[in-house]
């Protein structure tokens, strides 16, 4: 049974320590926020600038690009329409990077009630044999309590480094998801006033040519 509890610590270890790593390279700003396609929502400032940042978000895949392809699939609709359908592709990203956090989760949890569990073992085995040897070796009884609180220590040191990573990786998550609603928000209020803009001045250019026009026909 002890030597059970050990395997099951030493797997816990390792599906730890597989997600973190696996989620510290998922979770890299530049694979999730490209630098190119920031600036290209920068330099996007009207309608027809919308194929070049499309260009660059297919370019570069990323949850961010993901985002962005999807509000422009939405520009020739009502804004409210194109903020709804973001924040419902938004949360399905937000899910998919918090993917494997709850397997640190569980680690977290779970480690130390392993190693409290083979301490427990180990003691319960320990104090079988002195009932039946009795206490004549105190050196040998320390031993092997040194010996049986090793697999407390064990879930400790399983536990610790998981919270950590843990805690710093759901931070991270939040950090990135309000950097994307910043950036895909920037771009919709951008996108939408510039279409105001055409559709306010063309009314106007109309009926500045109209007047040009009459005037000509009464100079003649």
């Amino acid at each position: 049974m002890e030597t059970l509890v050990y395997v099951l610590l030493v797997l816990t270890s390792l599906v730890s320590l597989t997600f973190i790593i696996e989620r510290g390279v998922a979770l890299r700003w530049r694979k999730v926020v490209p630098p190119e396609v920031e600036a290209a929502v920068e330099s996007c400032q009207g309608r027809e600038d919308v194929p070049m940042l499309r260009r660059v978000c297919e370019q570069h895949p990323s949850p961010l690009s993901r985002l962005l392809l999807l509000a422009m699939e939405h520009l020739a609709g009502p804004k409210e329409e194109a903020v709804s359908a973001l924040e419902t592709r938004a949360r399905h990203e937000v899910v998919r990077l918090e993917r494997g956090l709850v397997v640190l989760e569980v680690a977290v949890g779970v480690a130390p009630l392993l190693g409290l569990v083979g301490t427990i073992v180990g003691m319960i085995s320990l104090f079988a044999n002195i009932g039946q040897a009795g206490l004549g070796d105190a050196a040998r009884l320390a031993q092997g309590i040194a010996l049986i609180l090793n697999a407390t220590l064990l879930g400790l040191l399983i536990a610790i480094p998981s919270l950590i990573a843990w805690s710093y990786f759901n931070r991270k998550v939040e950090t990135l998801a309000v950097e994307m609603e910043a950036i895909c928000d920037e771009f919709l209020r951008r996108q939408y006033r510039a279409a105001e803009c055409g559709a306010t001045a063309s009314p106007e250019g109309r009926a500045g040519a109209g007047m040009s026009a009459r005037a000509a026909v009464r100079r003649v």
